[in-house]
Parts: structure tokens; sequence; C-alpha cells
């Protein structure tokens, strides 16, 4: 456990120091979210129609900028092996990056999601729903999103083969994290969509650190 934490911790004070990755993400999902109401105009109920997807689809969008270098980078400078070679197995390390990832990009995304839930005008009820399934959506992204980054490492053209292998695993997630948010502004039932949102992050947290300790072992050899 001593290595897990050191791991956290040293993938979250490089990306503090270095800043400017989460930082670019957090604007992009933004920036990116605000320019949606200025193309389809001010009709509150189009924004509230429109709003959980959008925001939903820029946080998935942004999540995925910082996938590609999550390995890749520890694999240059030959940090990989040296972690490859630690008491802690593999599974263990790529858990801990995949935590690492999530306090660095997942979190703001959750904290700058109620504020873009203003520019939709967004019911308050559904702003308690919109953060419960960010909470519950966005670690899901990170794991399955790190078993992707696991599996590129040492790959030409990576961002692209990561998108293709990761998109199609994030739809489930997407469409139960939207379809909660939606719930509440159509009177609808909430609970079954965050229900299944936290099954799935239940089965990512031992099935992802298993695929992605695997994926990193044949990347090694």
């Amino acid at each position: 456990m001593s290595t897990f934490w050191a791991i956290v911790a040293r993938d979250v004070r490089l990306a503090v120091r270095g800043g400017t990755e989460s930082v670019m993400v957090l604007v992009f999902f933004v920036l990116a979210a605000i320019l949606f109401p200025f193309g389809v105009g001010p009709e509150a109920e189009v924004l509230r129609r429109i709003g959980p997807g959008v925001i939903w689809v820029v946080a998935l969008l942004a999540a995925m900028m910082s996938l590609e270098r999550l390995f890749s980078a520890d694999h240059e400078d030959g940090t990989l092996d040296l972690l490859a070679t630690s008491p802690a197995p593999l599974e263990i390390v790529f858990l801990a990056k995949a935590i690492a990832h999530w306090l660095t990009t997942g979190l703001p995304l959750l904290v700058a999601a109620p504020v873009l839930g203003v520019f939709y005008q967004l019911p308050g009820p559904a702003f308690g729903v919109l953060l419960l399934s960010m909470l519950l959506g966005t670690p899901s992204l990170s794991l399955i999103g790190g078993v992707g980054a696991a599996l590129i490492v040492g790959a030409r053209r990576g961002g692209v083969l990561l998108a293709l292998l990761v998109l199609p695993l994030y739809v489930p997630v997407l469409i139960f994290a939207v379809a909660g948010v939606d719930a509440v502004i159509f009177d609808a039932p909430v609970r079954p969509s965050m229900m299944i949102l936290a099954a799935l992050l239940l089965a990512a947290i031992p099935l992802c650190p298993w695929a992605g300790g695997a994926a990193l072992r044949q990347a090694l050899q």
C-alpha cells in the first residue's frame, strides 16, 4: 500500500507542477460546453433538453485528452520498468495511476459541471443528480480509459487508436449518466440510472486493473 500511495502522490504532484495539461482539460470542458448555448439559441426548454447530454459528452472528450500520456511518458523515461520491478503488482500500479488521473482530471470536471448547468438553465434538483452522476461516472471513465492507455503503450498514432478502443466502452456510462439527469427534468425515476452507474463503477474497479495490468505486462515484454 505504501507503493500504491506513493504512485498516487507522485502523479498528482507531477500534474500540479506541470499544470498545463490539467488546466487545458478543464478549459476545454468549460469552453466547449459554453459554446453550445450560443449555437442553439437562448430558448430555455431547448437548453434544458440538450444540457445533460452536452455536458457529459464534453466531459467524456475532456477526460480522454490526458489519457494518451498516462503510461507512455513513464514508458519512455524508464519509470514504468522500475515500477514493474517494485513489490507492488502492475495491477496496483494501474489502479494508483487511474486514481491519480481522476484526481487531476475527473475531480475538476465534477466541480465545474454545476457551473455549466447554469448556462443550460437546469432546474434546481437536477444539479444534485448531475453531481452524483459525475461522481459515479468520471471514475469509470478514468478506469476504462486507463485500460485503453495501457494497451497503446509503445504504439504509433496512439491517440487515434486510444479513441477507437475507449469511446465504445464509454457509451454505457454516457447513456445512464445523461438518463439520470434527464429523469429529473422529465419527472421520471432517477434511482435506476444511478444504480446502474454505481454498478458499472463497482464492476470497473476490479476488472479494469486486472485488464490494465495484463496490458502493461505485455507492453514490457
